[in-house]
């Protein structure tokens, strides 16, 4: 073991070493070079880092193909550098196409950033997406209607990019839908991909609008081939519902001021109109609920009862009377609930039997309980 360090220290110091120095220094593009190659090798990871790598490291050795060729005198230098910089030049063209690959137009780099970036969506998964729509941004101007109720059929799935769309059925105002949210999203969930339907609103745009269309059935293949995809529209299409839901939830109120919310059950009871024909019946069965139930007619007592002395107490009823059951109050008017409340489908918020309404409650955490 000694004996090999002994090796390795004389062939270090006992080498031939340098006669003597040189007494002029290197010229200024020398140490340019060396400069630059010290910042390129600083530089740090991702795209535009790369840039910053390359750029200075090109640059250095260019300094070095100078350096070499009228200072130093190497054909040796100079070839290096020569192929150095050759290799720095050829990453930078090689970047500067994967950045003009990746370029989006603006609207959908826009809506990448707003809507999926948010997600981390990968970059490739939604040019996937927007080759689907072919990269197509279509307008509505003002008071154009997008579908109309019971006519247009339900064969694509729009996003609105700018602009304000106003939804209502059989005239009446429902919601609007603001700018990132679909357009028909309760539509596209409410059929199954080889069903048909038409709208049952009508959109019309209040201001000059933009959006992006998918074609259904292009759109259900893409979704059939690429999971990921249908779990990204899934999550989104669940979150628009339940915005649009949120905002009809917001235009309903009792006159007492108390706020629906639209997972209770007995909501029907609050938005359903009654129905014409059976007027009298209905304000006969009210009048019977709202009637207290009618005490026992009092009976004849027994003759030994009758004969006890006023001094005694009476005995104890065995069964006193049913207190009066709680009044229903009566159904608020449609003056005083939201003004898109008749144009809401209750079918699902129909009353089942022996059910009990949230009218029949002073506040809602009575409800609860």
């Amino acid at each position: 073991m000694s004996s090999n360090g002994s090796a390795v220290g004389q062939l270090l110091w006992s080498g031939p070493l340098c006669v003597g120095w040189r007494r002029d220094q290197e010229g200024a593009v020398y140490h340019l070079a060396t400069c630059l190659l010290l910042l390129g090798f600083m530089g740090g990871s991702g795209v535009y880092g790369c840039f910053y790598l390359f750029g200075f490291l090109g640059t250095g050795y260019l300094c070095g193909v100078l350096w070499g060729w009228f200072d130093a005198c190497g054909l040796d230098i100079v070839l290096w550098s020569v192929l150095l910089a050759t290799a720095c030049v050829l990453q930078l063209a090689h970047l500067v196409y994967r950045l003009r690959e990746d370029t989006l137009p603006e609207e959908f780099e826009l809506l990448y950033k707003t809507l999926c970036l948010p997600l981390q969506v990968p970059l490739p998964a939604y040019k996937e997406i927007i080759r689907c729509c072919e990269e197509q941004v279509l307008t509505l101007a003002t008071e154009q209607t997008y579908a109309v109720e019971g006519e247009t059929p339900i064969d694509r799935l729009s996003l609105l990019l700018s602009g304000r769309v106003r939804v209502s059925q059989d005239g009446q105002f429902l919601h609007y839908i603001f700018p990132y949210q679909f357009m028909d999203s309760p539509e596209w969930e409410s059929l199954h991909p080889s069903a048909e339907g038409v709208f049952q609103v009508t959109l019309t745009a209040e201001t000059e609008c933009s959006y992006i269309s998918w074609p259904r059935k292009s759109l259900h293949l893409l979704l059939a081939k690429e999971r990921y995809i249908s779990r990204l529209f899934s999550a989104l299409l669940g979150y628009d519902i339940s915005e649009k839901l949120y905002a009809l939830n917001d235009k309903l109120f009792a006159k007492f001021g108390l706020r629906f919310d639209i997972r209770l059950p007995s909501l029907y009871h609050v938005l359903g109109p009654a129905a014409p024909d059976a007027g009298p019946e209905s304000q006969k069965d009210d009048k019977d609920v709202r009637e207290p139930a009618a005490s026992p007619p009092p009976q004849a007592l027994p003759t030994s009862v009758q004969q006890t002395p006023p001094s005694s107490p009476p005995p104890a009823a065995a069964n006193p009377p049913a207190p009066p059951p709680w009044v229903r109050m009566s159904r608020p008017d449609s003056s005083v609930l939201g003004e898109d409340s008749t144009s809401l489908v209750l079918e699902d918020f129909e009353e089942v039997s022996g059910s009990e309404s949230f009218m029949d409650y002073q506040s809602d955490g009575e409800y609860m309980r």
